[in-house]
């Protein structure tokens, strides 16, 4: 079955950096799109960045670009967020996801916490 695995998440302050990463199995890795999305307490899950099969194509929101840096090992069958500059705002759970035809699958999520 389809597992997404996140981890690489923490405390660090503003500032500072981290490096999520997603290992993936049960399916092709490296014919599906990636993506990473968060969630912060009492707002909408939003998508962070995306990263095409073969790593061609990146595309980020607006809030996190020039900061934060998507890339893939398809070999390793991993998806990995490169995050620094972190702020406050930038606090949130972490998710990977993929969508396999009409089927979305997350990972269990990672928590990111920028505090001093």
């Amino acid at each position: 079955q389809v597992q997404l695995v996140e981890s690489g998440g923490g405390l660090v302050q503003p500032g500072g950096s981290l490096r999520l990463s997603c290992a993936a199995s049960g399916f092709t890795f490296r014919t599906y799109t990636m993506n990473w999305y968060r969630q912060a307490p009492g707002k909408e899950r939003e998508l962070v960045a995306t990263i095409s099969s073969t790593g061609g194509y990146t595309n980020y929101a607006d809030s996190v670009k020039g900061r934060f840096t998507i890339s893939r090992d398809n070999a390793k069958n991993t998806v990995y967020l490169q995050m620094n500059s972190l702020k406050p705002e930038d606090t949130a759970m972490y998710y990977c996801k993929t969508s396999l035809g009409l089927v979305n699958y997350w990972g269990q999520g990672t928590q990111v916490t920028v505090s001093s």
